[in-house]
């Protein structure tokens, strides 16, 4: 694990090209996260897992998705998740905690089975994201709730019972991503809330988490840093370690995300600089890849010590 560098990658289809095989030998990511693109039938995505796997010797390499039930579901090829938003299951706990709790709970073992079927061990939820009325339909009902409270609550939940079921959880996006405008995988939003608000609300939901991992949002808070999204902003990263209090690993959200204004190079070397421990690359696009690779460090004593428990939930 010493020789890996902090940076996850995604890969362009359903089996290793021979460049990526040669790219994952030299610059050994930390991880490799899948998309829709990558899967196609539960056999062929186990092989695919099992040789990045038997690359770093690794049976227990970090392999992620973003498998939230809903619209964002990366196994919609396996299995049809579309009514299963989050939001249904936060209007779900209102009705009848009983049920919510029994549908919920099914639904974490029978996504975590899926996803251990196929090889992953890391999936990118919850998002704690509040539901905001005139923002972005970029969350819409991937959120709980427009309550702080009960979002941070099932959140709770949902990191308790995945880690039960020895899949880790990355929360998201820290520090909070509901007061967005627009779209960050298109443009930079930009949120003016003031302080005190953002402690109370959107911040409050990612307080006290016990998930080993969190992802940063690509979006400028004003108040904090009026030129630097999170992801790149010491400001906003340092509010996430003292005010929020989450000391486990940080990880940017998509580094080619068009919300980051600057060049890939410069967006990875800022990414680390303002303070997140590994860099996310999704796009599978293998020159970028190269400039991530080349300006990743290797793991620090700490991500190794954070990895080692992640290793512990898998066991």
């Amino acid at each position: 694990m010493i020789n890996r560098r902090s940076f996850i990658i995604g890969i362009k289809s359903t089996s290793l090209l021979q460049k990526e095989i040669l790219f994952l030998k030299q610059y050994k990511p930390w991880g490799v996260i899948l998309f829709s693109r990558n899967i196609k039938s539960i056999l062929q995505t186990k092989k695919l897992t099992d040789e990045i796997k038997k690359i770093f010797k690794d049976k227990n390499y970090p392999i992620l998705i973003d498998q939230e039930g809903g619209r964002v579901n990366r196994l919609k090829t396996l299995f049809n998740f579309d009514l299963l938003t989050s939001e249904y299951f936060g209007k779900l706990y209102l009705k009848d905690k009983n049920k919510f709790y029994e549908y919920y709970l099914n639904f974490i073992i029978k996504t975590s089975n899926l996803l251990k079927s196929i090889g992953v061990n890391v999936n990118t939820t919850p998002v704690l994201d509040l539901r905001v009325k005139g923002s972005s339909n970029i969350i819409g009902n991937r959120s709980y709730s427009v309550n702080p409270k009960l979002v941070s609550l099932i959140g709770d939940f949902c990191i308790k019972n995945f880690h039960k079921n020895k899949i880790a959880t990355i929360i998201k996006h820290i520090p909070g991503h509901g007061l967005a405008k627009v779209d960050s995988h298109k443009l930079t939003p930009i949120i003016k809330a003031n302080l005190n608000y953002l402690k109370k609300n959107d911040f409050s939901c990612f307080k006290n988490k016990k998930s080993l991992f969190a992802m940063t949002a690509h979006i400028i808070y004003k108040k904090i840093d009026n030129l630097n999204t999170a992801t790149h902003s010491k400001e906003v990263i340092r509010l996430i370690r003292k005010e929020i209090k989450f000391q486990n690993i940080l990880m940017s959200d998509d580094i080619s995300m068009k919300s980051l204004k600057c060049s890939i190079k410069e967006s990875t070397i800022k990414a680390f600089n303002a303070g997140c421990n590994l860099v996310l690359h999704c796009n599978g696009n293998y020159n970028e890849m190269l400039i991530v690779g080349d300006n990743s460090p290797f793991l620090s004593k700490f991500i190794i010590k954070k990895t080692s428990q992640f290793y512990k939930i898998l066991s």
